[in-house]
């Protein structure tokens, strides 16, 4: 008997001996595996109360009473900044056009969705996402050396004038009217090049969202940020606007396209995050 309990001591001690060093050896693995991972956003664009947008379909009533319907909606997304759990930010190719900014356009939607997708994310919890509105002067001041291959896509995609005049932030383009949405509209707002020196506005903005959930990005795990953009901004945000025959048409930078500026900045937030 004596002889048992002493082989029954012993065997309990070198199972708990082996399963801690199992753990300890899981845990040290999971510490050290700092392998990046991959994360897709989602950009979702529609009229809050009314859904998805359809080209030259969907019809909205602004604030103000006027009827609008897009024919193109565009605009260009950059700066893209993921903040951990501890606020820590991981900037993903900063300032640098080529690798980290992005044309949505809602010609190539697909189920209602623009998705675009981030490379080489350091494993992580994020809490928030940051991007901005355009391209900024700090990228934009680097010549077209420094970003040749984004400045071609921003040609193709008719989201630039000439070099020295520089992006189109957002391209805004329809029909509207108070009865029926019967007359053009074009609003097409960006920098007018070094806005410093040519002392014009600055339509370059940033938005920092909250995550409902948090984005896990592994080498296993892929999250999808799906934000929602409410396009009833354009018109009945923060500035009420109206259609005139002075802004209809207007490219560039003036108070006009600066209060579209200011309202589209807020037309985002993200709705879902899935861990998959």
């Amino acid at each position: 008997m004596k002889i048992n309990k002493i082989l029954s001591i012993l065997l309990v001690a070198i199972t708990f001996f082996t399963l801690s060093s199992c753990r300890s050896t899981d845990d040290e693995n999971d510490t050290q595996d700092t392998t990046s991972g991959n994360l897709q956003v989602k950009f979702e664009n529609g009229f809050s109360g009314i859904g998805d947008i359809v080209l030259n379909q969907t019809v909205q009533t602004s604030a103000n009473g006027q009827k609008h319907r897009f024919s193109t909606l565009k605009y260009i997304v950059s700066n893209i900044v993921l903040i951990d759990e501890k606020g820590n930010e991981f900037k993903y190719n900063y300032n640098n056009p080529d690798k980290g900014a992005f044309i949505i356009d809602q010609s190539k939607a697909t189920g209602g969705i623009v998705a675009i997708n981030l490379s080489d994310i350091p494993k992580n919890n994020y809490k928030k996402i940051k991007f901005g509105l355009g391209v900024s002067q700090s990228a934009y001041l680097l010549g077209q050396d420094g970003q040749g291959i984004f400045w071609q896509k921003a040609e193709e995609s008719g989201m630039a004038w000439s070099w020295a005049a520089g992006y189109i932030f957002t391209k805004l383009e329809g029909l509207y009217g108070t009865a029926a949405a019967d007359k053009e509209f074009m609003n097409h707002a960006g920098n007018m090049g070094n806005t410093t020196a040519n002392g014009t506005a600055d339509l370059y903005r940033e938005v920092t969202l909250d995550l409902p959930t948090t984005a896990r990005v592994s080498k296993d795990i892929t999250p999808s940020i799906h934000i929602l953009a409410d396009l009833n901004q354009y018109l009945s945000g923060q500035n009420k606007l109206t259609f005139t025959a002075d802004n209809d048409m207007d490219m560039g930078s003036d108070q006009h396209l600066v209060n579209v500026s200011d309202n589209l900045i807020k037309m985002f937030k993200v709705d879902h995050v899935h861990n998959d």
